[in-house]
């Protein structure tokens, strides 16, 4: 697969591009971003109650055009104010050269947003419900997930394609509690030896609809194994009419370990109410039930069954002014199959972004 992406490339450079005048065309750089401040608040059936205020992210984008056709895009993260000992994060979440020949096919090189499920490539505040992101976006597409590679993309006549190669992933952070999250690179040194591939398809031609899904494979090195895996995900978003409701659905297959799958989803439903009333403020409450089981199925009694099998429900409202600002609350219940020991969050949160 690896040498198809390799004579593609050179297809796509080898084509006539019909370049403009360089006098008609003004170089220019934009700058853009995003950031969220929460407060947090966990009560445990069985625990203390933590409450916490935290500046989560401050993220500034930085993009170059050369030309109509040669672009430079980038994504640059603080997480948590303070970066000092392990304390806070600073990340270059992507970085990359874009060849866009014509809207069915484009080409792009450097530190990429692996194209699985809605919220790993678009998560600006204002763009999902709840405060936090969701937890099938943290536990079984381990959002936020880069990866230095390539990819050739095109958009033909509603269908919005992309093939990727990407660093491979390590097999020593693959767990029974989190799935492949630990196994992230995310562009730091990553293996090169055996490279993960994705495909993924939408359709967006329906007004208001967006669904596909995504396939992702790769043989996860580690120290002394290598951990086949693969990620299937189907999603689907509407956003019309005043109504917005989400849904993914995501399974991921290892081989040669205990850990045999990792499975879930969850689905949202909102309506701004606003709309009744006529204001130009949008208010939307809205409610997500969530599912996810990182070992939903295990061998040699690997962990126990259902030991990290949990159900949440969840209700909140969205407010914004403006479609670039919100300011959010959700309260949730989360409980645990085997335990039936029920953990109670709810949170408050402000967030932009700006283009």
């Amino acid at each position: 697969m690896c040498k198809i992406l390799i004579m593609s490339i050179i297809i796509l450079f080898s084509l006539k591009v019909n370049a403009q005048d360089e006098f008609d065309f003004v170089r220019k750089s934009t700058l853009s971003g995003y950031g969220e401040l929460h407060y947090n608040v966990v009560e445990p059936q069985n625990g203390q109650t933590t409450k916490k205020f935290d500046f989560h992210r401050f993220v500034i984008f930085y993009g170059f055009q050369w030309n109509d056709k040669w672009s430079f895009k980038s994504e640059f993260e603080v997480e948590h104010n303070v970066v000092e000992g392990n304390k806070g994060k600073v990340a270059l979440e992507q970085a990359y050269i874009n060849f866009h020949y014509a809207d069915w096919l484009g080409f792009q090189a450097g530190i990429l947003l692996t194209p699985a499920g809605i919220v790993n490539e678009i998560h600006e505040p204002p763009t999902f419900f709840g405060v936090e992101r969701p937890t099938y976006h943290s536990l079984i597409i381990p959002t936020t997930w880069s990866a230095n590679g390539v990819g050739i993309y095109g958009m033909y006549k509603g269908l919005n394609y992309k093939f990727s190669v990407l660093e491979g992933m390590d097999a020593d952070g693959i767990t029974a509690k989190s799935g492949i999250r630990g196994a992230r690179y995310n562009g730091h040194y990553g293996d090169g030896h055996n490279l993960m591939y994705n495909i993924r398809l939408d359709y967006s031609n329906v007004p208001g609809l967006l669904f596909g899904a995504s396939a992702t494979f790769n043989n996860a090195r580690g120290d002394s194994t290598v951990v086949p895996w693969n990620l299937l995900e189907f999603h689907a978003k509407y956003e019309a009419h005043n109504i917005y409701s989400v849904f993914e659905i995501g399974n991921i297959s290892y081989s040669d370990i205990d850990l045999e799958r990792s499975f879930g989803y969850y689905f949202d439903l909102g309506y701004n109410v606003a709309s009744l009333l006529d204001w130009e403020t949008k208010v939307i409450p809205f409610v997500r039930y969530t599912n996810y089981n990182t070992a939903a199925s295990v061998k040699n009694n690997l962990v126990a069954k259902d030991a990290y099998n949990f159900n949440k429900w969840m209700v909140g409202l969205s407010v914004k002014p403006l479609d670039e600002i919100v300011v959010k609350f959700d309260y949730a219940q989360e409980k645990n199959k085997l335990t039936s020991v029920k953990n109670t969050y709810w949170n408050i949160g402000f967030g932009y972004f700006f283009y």
